[in-house]
């Protein structure tokens, strides 16, 4: 199926290519990924420019076979040991306050990579005490022995995406549950009562205005913090399609009732990904 053309509002000032070398010679010299570059985010061009980046472990190369993503599926590799000191050094250089951490799904391993998220997180807080961490993570086959160890390393911002809509869930996220979504973001909370929850969504994959809805109000009754609201691009032929380009103005419609809601704070607009501008909105929510 061939993909839509976007509409007006996706244009974007074109990247400094220098910067954007810049930035990608240093990732590649440590050995790093980030979900930037391995899901075709949009806004990478502004992310790098302004020398921040989501930090990808435990490799590139994911279990499952989502239909909305563009990172690359299969066998993963085995995982890099050196990777929170590399990761730890990308920072460093970088001079970043606030850092975001995701992962690709290891459903190959036994602890779905919850130890590399700990041992990430763990070193980042010991090196610079005063550093932000976010973690995006997946949902670990619903372990809470997994959950409570990448909680109790101590980030302060605790992200598990729920996508879309439960009805959607065969077709775009296959073994996932949406169920278990939930049940992660109300065990974060139990676990730590103090710690922020956030969550992401996904339109214009063929959800209802009233299903979106159902979804805010779930997530806040698990208790999840902050939301973020984006528009589904299609990264390929092969991939889910786009049903429908939402306008702004819908957007900002959620992010009304998401507020009404009780979420401390909401992002919603077309360019919105689940970790962009991510300082901000933490900052929001703490004001």
């Amino acid at each position: 199926m061939m993909r839509r053309r976007l509409p007006p509002w996706f244009k974007q000032r074109l990247a400094d290519p220098g910067v954007m070398s810049s930035m990608h010679g240093l990732l590649d010299g440590l050995n790093l990924h980030t979900i930037c570059q391995s899901a075709l985010c949009p806004n990478i061009g502004k992310c790098f420019t302004a020398g921040t980046a989501t930090f990808l472990i435990l490799g590139d190369v994911c279990t499952r076979r989502c239909t909305f993503c563009a990172v690359k599926k299969g066998f993963p590799g085995p995982v890099d040991e050196a990777e929170p000191e590399h990761l730890l050094e990308a920072v460093q250089k970088l001079g970043l306050s606030y850092v975001v951490i995701t992962s690709v799904t290891r459903d190959d391993l036994p602890d779905g990579g919850a130890s590399q998220f700990a041992r990430t997180v763990s070193l980042l807080r010991e090196n610079a005490a005063d550093i932000m961490v976010e973690v995006l993570v997946p949902d670990f086959r619903g372990s809470e022995e997994a959950i409570r160890m990448v909680v109790e390393s101590g980030p302060q911002v605790f992200n598990h995406n729920v996508e879309t809509v439960p009805r959607l869930y065969l077709e775009v996220r296959a073994g996932a549950d949406y169920a278990h979504s939930l049940e992660l973001l109300y065990l974060v909370k139990k676990i730590d009562p103090e710690i922020t929850t956030k969550s992401g969504l996904m339109l214009g994959l063929g959800e209802s205005t009233e299903e979106v809805v159902e979804v805010m109000r779930d997530l806040r009754e698990a208790n999840c913090d902050l939301l973020t609201i984006g528009q589904y691009l299609q990264p390929s032929a092969k991939h889910h399609p786009v049903i429908r380009f939402v306008p702004p103005e819908e957007f900002a419609e959620y992010e009304t009732i998401g507020r009404e809601m009780g979420f401390a704070e909401v992002a919603s607009s077309p360019l919105v990904r689940s970790s962009y501008r991510a300082a901000e909105l933490f900052d929001k929510a703490q004001a």
